[in-house]
C-alpha cells in the first residue's frame, strides 16, 4: 500500500489501521494514550494545577507539561514517583 496516498479519517480507529502497525506497536500506542489520559484526569479530579501536581509528586512542572502533551513517555520509576504519593499503583491485567 502506498502510504503517501492514504486518506486519513478523523476517526482514530480507522487511522490506526491505516498505519499498518504490529499488534505490539498498537498496544504501546493505546497504553500511552490511556496512561496520559488517566494522569490528566487524576490531576484534574484533585483540582491541581500542573505546578501543584508536580510539587506533590516531587517532579518538575515542565516534565508534567511534556507528559500531558505526549512529548515524552515516562519510565516506570517516574510513574511510581507520580502515582504513589497520590495513592495509586500500577497494575498488570489481562488484555480483554
Amino acid at each position: 500500500m502506498d502510504k503517501q496516498n492514504i486518506k486519513h479519517s478523523a476517526d482514530w480507529s480507522t487511522f490506526k489501521e491505516s498505519l499498518e502497525l504490529t499488534p505490539e506497536e498498537l498496544a504501546e500506542i493505546d497504553l500511552k494514550v490511556e496512561l496520559m489520559g488517566k494522569l490528566i484526569n487524576i490531576r484534574k479530579e484533585l483540582g491541581l494545577t500542573q505546578a501543584e501536581f508536580a510539587k506533590k509528586c516531587n517532579i518538575k512542572q515542565e516534565y508534567i507539561a511534556r507528559l500531558e502533551r505526549s512529548k515524552t513517555a515516562p519510565q516506570v520509576d517516574t510513574l511510581l514517583k507520580i502515582l504513589v504519593p497520590l495513592g495509586y499503583k500500577l497494575d498488570i491485567v489481562p488484555l480483554q
